[in-house]
C-alpha cells in the first residue's frame, strides 16, 4: 500500500511541471533496475501517475508490464561480482520514492505560491519498524525554498537535507 499524500489534489500541476522540466533538461532519474523497455516507458508512466494516479498505480504498472529487471550484478565482499535477485518490492520502492520526490517538490512550490514559510515533515505511510532517524524528523519544519532546491539538485539520490529520508522511510511533507 502506497503513501497518503495530504495535499495531492492541490499540487498535481506543480508536480507535472517539475517532472516535465526535469525531462526537458535531460535530468529525469531513470533507475538502473528498469528493463530497457521500462526505461523507455518510465517518463510517460511517471507523468500519468503524477497527473492522474498515485504511487500504487505506478508500481502496479511496473509490475504488470514486467518493467523491472529480475536480477542485478552485485559486488562481493571478497572481491568480484555475483548475480543477485532484485527484491520483489523493487517496483513499490521505485514508484513510491520517485512519486514522493515530485510530490514534495509540488508541496514546496505550493507553499511558496501561497506564502507559507515552512512545510512540515509527516509520516505518510505506516511502517512496521520505523528508523529512529526517520521518526526524529516527524514534525520538523523546513523551508520550502531550501527543500525544493535540494530535491532539484539531488535527483534519485539522497538529499543533503535528508528528505525524503531514504527508501521506504514513509516520510513526506505537508503544508
Amino acid at each position: 500500500m502506497g503513501m497518503h499524500y495530504a495535499s495531492l489534489a492541490d499540487v498535481r500541476e506543480h508536480m507535472s511541471a517539475e517532472l516535465k522540466g526535469d525531462q526537458a533538461a535531460g535530468k529525469l532519474f531513470v533507475s538502473n533496475r528498469l528493463t530497457p523497455l521500462g526505461g523507455q516507458q518510465w517518463p510517460g508512466l511517471l507523468l500519468d501517475a503524477v497527473e492522474q494516479h498515485d504511487d500504487d498505480w505506478l508500481a502496479a504498472q511496473l509490475r504488470a508490464n514486467r518493467l523491472i529487471i529480475t536480477q542485478e550484478q552485485r559486488r562481493k565482499p571478497s572481491g568480484g561480482f555475483t548475480m543477485a535477485a532484485v527484491p520483489a518490492t523493487a517496483p513499490d520502492t521505485l514508484a513510491e520514492g520517485e512519486f514522493n520526490r515530485f510530490y514534495i517538490r509540488g508541496v514546496c512550490l505550493q507553499a511558496i505560491k501561497i506564502g507559507r514559510p515552512m512545510v512540515e515533515v509527516y509520516r505518510a505511510k505506516a511502517v512496521a519498524a520505523p528508523r529512529a532517524e526517520s521518526t526524529a524528523k516527524v514534525g520538523t519544519q523546513i523551508s520550502p525554498e531550501r527543500l525544493l532546491a535540494d530535491l532539484r539538485q539531488n535527483l534519485g539520490i539522497d538529499t543533503a537535507l535528508g528528505l525524503p529520508a531514504g527508501p521506504n522511510s514513509g516520510l513526506s511533507v505537508k503544508l
